[in-house]
C-alpha cells in the first residue's frame, strides 16, 4: 500500500475513495490503480491535505505536468480523477473550498509547426542535382510536394492516372478517402513529367505499374525511404534546420498566408475539414507579420 510521508490522514483519504471504487462503483483492478497513481502523484507534489486544496493548487499541478511534456489526454484523465475524488470528500461530508466542477480544462499551448523560409525551400529544391535518375526523381517529388502541399502518404499513393497534365491538376484522396483537385505551377509540373517520362520507364524496368512514384527496386516508395532521403537532401544543401515531409507541407500553407491567400482557400487545398486546423498557420503569418515589422518599421 502507497503511503505519503507525513500525510496520514491524506493517505487514508485516498485509500477511501480508492475502496469506493472498487465496492459501489465495481472498477477493475486496473483501473483503480489508474486512479491511485494519479492521486498519489498529485499529493506527492502538493505536499498538503485534501481538505485546504485551493483550485490554484490544481492549475499548478497541471501546468506543470504540461511543462514536463505530458500529452494532453494524461493530463484530462488525471482532472478527471481530481474531480471524482473531490466530489467523493464531498459526498463524505468533508468541506472542500471549491467545487470538483470548477477544475479548470487546461489550455495547451499550440503547437506552431517548424517551415523553411521561402529561401530556404527554394534552396532545398535548387540544390537537387539533375545528373542520375533518382536525383531527377526526388526533385519531381519535392516539386510536387512544395507545389501542392500534399502530406507524404497522398504523394506515396500517387497514381500516373491523378496527374491531368494539360489541365495542370493533380486529384488527391486524403484522409478517409475524400477526394480533392490541386492545382500544379507550370514549373513545378514539368520537373514531374520529364521525370515520368524518362526515368518512371527505367526503375518500373518496363513493367506495368500505376504507381508514380518509385523506388531503385521499381516499388512503390516507403515512408521512411522518403524520410532518409529528405534528410540527405538537407544536408547536402546546407539546411541546419530539422525537416520532415510534413516540413514541406506547412511551409506550403504558411508561404500562402504570407503572399496573402484566403485562409479558406488554403483549408481546400489542404484537404482540412475543418478550418481551426488551418487556423494554426495564422499564426506563423502572424509571426512573420511581426518580424517585418520589427526589421522596417521607425519606431521598433
Amino acid at each position: 500500500m502507497r503511503k505519503i510521508v507525513n500525510a496520514p490522514g491524506t493517505t487514508a483519504l485516498i485509500n477511501s475513495f480508492l475502496f469506493y471504487l472498487k465496492t459501489e462503483k465495481g472498477l477493475t483492478e486496473n483501473s483503480i490503480e489508474s486512479y491511485s497513481l494519479d492521486l498519489f502523484g498529485f499529493f506527492e507534489y502538493l505536499k498538503r491535505d485534501p481538505k485546504v486544496t485551493t483550485l490554484q493548487d490544481v492549475a499548478g499541478y497541471f501546468n506543470e505536468l504540461q511543462e514536463t511534456g505530458l500529452t494532453k489526454n494524461s493530463i484530462a484523465r488525471k482532472r478527471s480523477t481530481l474531480r471524482s475524488f473531490f466530489a467523493f470528500l464531498i459526498n463524505e461530508g468533508e468541506k472542500i473550498d471549491f467545487e470538483p466542477h470548477d477544475i479548470p480544462n487546461i489550455r495547451f499551448k499550440q503547437h506552431i509547426p517548424d517551415i523553411l523560409s521561402v529561401d530556404e525551400m527554394l534552396l532545398l529544391l535548387d540544390s537537387i542535382p539533375l545528373e542520375e535518375p533518382l536525383d531527377i526523381r526526388n526533385r519531381a517529388i519535392l516539386e510536387l510536394m512544395y507545389a501542392t502541399g500534399i502530406r507524404i502518404s497522398e504523394m506515396l499513393n500517387l497514381t500516373i492516372n491523378d496527374i491531368f497534365w494539360e489541365e495542370e491538376l493533380l486529384r488527391v484522396f486524403g484522409k478517409g478517402r475524400k477526394e480533392r483537385i490541386i492545382p500544379i505551377a507550370g514549373k513545378s509540373l514539368s520537373y514531374v513529367k520529364q521525370y515520368y517520362q524518362t526515368i518512371h520507364p527505367i526503375l518500373s524496368r518496363k513493367k506495368p505499374t500505376n504507381i508514380l512514384f518509385l523506388n531503385y527496386s521499381g516499388e512503390k516508395m516507403s515512408r521512411m525511404g522518403f524520410w532518409k532521403i529528405l534528410q540527405k537532401l538537407t544536408l547536402q544543401a546546407g539546411i541546419k534546420k530539422s525537416i520532415s515531409p510534413h516540413t514541406i507541407r506547412h511551409s506550403f500553407a504558411t508561404h500562402l498566408l504570407e503572399a496573402g491567400a484566403n485562409l479558406r482557400i488554403v483549408q481546400t487545398l489542404l484537404g482540412h475539414t475543418s478550418i481551426n486546423t488551418t487556423q494554426i498557420y495564422t499564426n506563423i503569418d502572424m509571426r512573420f507579420i511581426k518580424e517585418n515589422h520589427s526589421m522596417y518599421h521607425p519606431r521598433a
